[in-house]
């Protein structure tokens, strides 16, 4: 596994330890991660900040051409509504931590041209499973259900 997933991972951590759900996630630009983040959805009382989307957020305001030359890691499969930032700023290339616990629109993400590669990391399905076990009515509400 690579710093920067190791990185993603490192901000689940810290949304789990701050009471919330344990989804990280970091930009990187020419090898440098430029934005992390993790999901705020408890913590910030919000109804979009996922972690990629915090992740995006703390990046700033980046110009076109620049999310062109970014990879964005995550630690679970990205939803909808990140899925559509992604396409949204044309960020390239995804790293996915792991799709067991949740699958997001991959085949669409494809379809769009963007890269996906799959880590299929057992620390992240670890964490997730372990928190929706404990906390399924939050999970659920996470993720629209």
């Amino acid at each position: 596994m690579d710093e920067f997933m190791r990185t993603a991972i490192e901000e689940a951590r810290k949304g789990l330890a701050e009471g919330g759900i344990p989804i990280g996630s970091v930009l990187v630009q020419d090898g440098k991660i430029i934005g992390r983040g993790h999901n705020q959805r408890v913590q910030k009382g919000s109804a979009v900040l996922h972690a990629e989307m915090s992740c995006l957020e703390n990046a700033g305001r980046l110009k076109a051409a620049d999310y062109k030359k970014c990879v964005l890691y995550s630690t679970l499969s990205p939803c909808d509504m990140c899925s559509g930032t992604i396409l949204l700023y044309g960020i390239p290339k995804v790293v996915i931590g792991e799709n067991h616990t949740f699958k997001g629109p991959e085949d669409y993400l494809r379809s769009r041209g963007v890269e996906l590669v799959l880590v299929n990391s057992q620390e992240c399905k670890d964490l997730m499973q372990k928190f929706i076990e404990e906390k399924p009515e939050l999970w659920n509400e996470d993720i629209g259900e």
